[in-house]
C-alpha cells in the first residue's frame, strides 16, 4: 500500500487530494492546525480501512486509511511525528499547508516584519525541514515531493509580496532538491485559482463561486504522482495539456 504525507489536509486542495488518494488505496498521513476540522474531514478515510485517528495501523490489505495528526507544521516535534507515522518508506510528500500572511493583503511598504517572518516560516522553512526529515523514507521508496505553489510566486500582484516571496523561495528549494536528489522526483505546482477558504480570505467580500473546485485540479496533479515527468515547476494547465 503506497503511503503519502499531506500537510494542511482539513480543507481545500489538501482535503480533496487526501480523500482521492485514500479512495485509490493509499494510506495517508494528514495534518492541520485545527483538530476538529481535520478529524471531521478524515472520518471517512479512517473508516475506509487501515488506520485509526492516532495513526496505528489496523490492517486493510487493499483499502486506504489515514493517520490523523493535528498540529502545526512549524513545530519540529510535530514534523517528526508525521514522518514517524509514515514509516520507513514514503511514496509521496505533499507540501500543501500554507499561510496567506498579513491580511488584508498589504503593500510591501506596510508589511510588518513579524508577519513576513511568520509566512516564510510556514510556507518555506517548515516545508524544507519536513523534507529533510522525510528524505531517508523518500529515498527508500523512490518517492516524490509535491509542493503546492502559486502564480503569485512568478507574477507581481499588488499585496501578494509576502506570500509570493515565500512561494518563490519554495519553488527554488524544489528545483535544487530535484538536482541534488536524482532518486526522488521533486515538483512544485501552481494549481491556479480555486474555490478555497484561503482564496476567499485574500478577496474578502468578493464572490468566488465561479472559481474551480479543488477537486477539478486532481487529474492534473495525478500527472505528477503517476507519470515520470522531469523534476521542476508546473502549472495545472500545463499538466492538463500533457494528459490531453
Amino acid at each position: 500500500m503506497p503511503t503519502a504525507i499531506i500537510t494542511g489536509a482539513s480543507t481545500g486542495l489538501g482535503r480533496a487530494l487526501a480523500d482521492h488518494l485514500c479512495r485509490d488505496g493509499w494510506r495517508v498521513v494528514v495534518d492541520a492546525r485545527t483538530a476538529a476540522e481535520l478529524h471531521e474531514a478524515a472520518a471517512d478515510w479512517v473508516d475506509r480501512g487501515g488506520a485509526d485517528r492516532g495513526g496505528a495501523d489496523r490492517g486493510g490489505a487493499d483499502r486506504g486509511g489515514a493517520a490523523v495528526l493535528p498540529g502545526d507544521i512549524t513545530d519540529q516535534g510535530h514534523r517528526r511525528e508525521l514522518v514517524a507515522a509514515a514509516g520507513p518508506r514514503l511514496d509521496l510528500l505533499v507540501l500543501n499547508a500554507s499561510s496567506l500572511g498579513q491580511t488584508p493583503l498589504p503593500p510591501l511598504a506596510r508589511y510588518r516584519p513579524d508577519e513576513l517572518r511568520a509566512v516564510l516560516e510556514t510556507n518555506t522553512v517548515a516545508p524544507l525541514l519536513l523534507v529533510q526529515l522525510a528524505l531517508p523514507a523518500l529515498r527508500a521508496a523512490g518517492g516524490r515531493v509535491l509542493a503546492i505553489s502559486s502564480d503569485a510566486a512568478v507574477e507581481g500582484y499588488p499585496g501578494w509580496g509576502g506570500y509570493g516571496a515565500s512561494k518563490a523561495a519554495l519553488d527554488q528549494l524544489i528545483r535544487v532538491l530535484g538536482a541534488e536528489e536524482p532518486g526522488v522526483r521533486a515538483y512544485s505546482v501552481d494549481p491556479g485559482d480555486m474555490r478555497t477558504r484561503m482564496h476567499a480570505a485574500a478577496f474578502p467580500g468578493e464572490d468566488i463561486s465561479d472559481r474551480p473546485t479543488p477537486e477539478s485540479v486532481l487529474p492534473a496533479l495525478h500527472r505528477l504522482i503517476d507519470a515520470d515527468l522531469p523534476a521542476g515547476r508546473y502549472t495545472a494547465d500545463q499538466l492538463r495539456e500533457v494528459s490531453a
